[in-house]
C-alpha cells in the first residue's frame, strides 16, 4: 500500500511534465538525490524528493547548467554548512534569469515599435516608402491573419 503523499514515478512524470526516463536519468547522474525505494525497489517520492523535484525544474528553467544543478545538490548532502555556498549559486542563476529578461524586454519592444508603425502607416493609407496605398489595396493592408 502507497502513502498518500508519497508519488510513484509515473505520476511524479505526470505533476511535473518531466518523462519517466528524465527522471531515472536524473537520478543516475546525481542530478536528484537517491529516491527512496518501496519493498519491491520501486521509487517512492515523499513530499522531499516532490519539493526537489520542483526546485530542480526552477533551476533548470532560470538557466542554471546540469553541472550547477548537480553541484547544488552535491550541497544538500552537506546539511546547514553549504548554505552560503547554496544562496552564491541561486544568485548566480538569478542574474542569469535577469540578463534574460533584459534580452526579452528589449525584444519585446522592438516588437511594440514595428507594430506601432505599421499602425501609423495604415492609419495614414501609406506603404513602406511613405507613398500612398491604393483605395483598392487599403482593406488587405490591415487585414490580420
Amino acid at each position: 500500500m502507497q502513502d498518500a503523499d508519497q508519488l510513484t514515478i509515473a505520476e511524479m512524470a505526470r505533476a511535473t511534465g518531466l518523462t519517466i526516463d528524465t527522471l531515472r536519468w536524473y537520478e543516475r547522474e546525481g542530478v536528484l538525490p537517491r529516491v527512496p525505494r518501496d519493498a519491491v525497489g520501486h521509487r517512492r517520492y515523499g513530499p522531499c524528493e516532490q519539493g526537489i523535484v520542483s526546485l530542480l525544474i526552477a533551476l533548470r528553467d532560470a538557466g542554471m547548467s546540469i553541472a550547477a544543478i548537480k553541484h547544488f545538490v552535491e550541497l544538500l548532502g552537506e546539511g546547514a554548512a553549504s548554505h552560503g555556498r547554496r544562496i552564491s549559486l541561486l544568485e548566480d542563476s538569478r542574474t542569469l534569469l535577469q540578463e534574460k529578461r533584459r534580452q526579452i524586454d528589449e525584444v519585446e519592444a522592438a516588437l511594440e515599435r514595428k507594430i506601432r508603425h505599421y499602425e501609423e502607416l495604415i492609419a495614414a493609407g501609406l506603404d513602406c516608402e511613405g507613398a500612398p496605398v491604393p483605395e483598392d489595396q487599403r482593406p488587405l493592408q490591415s487585414a490580420r491573419a
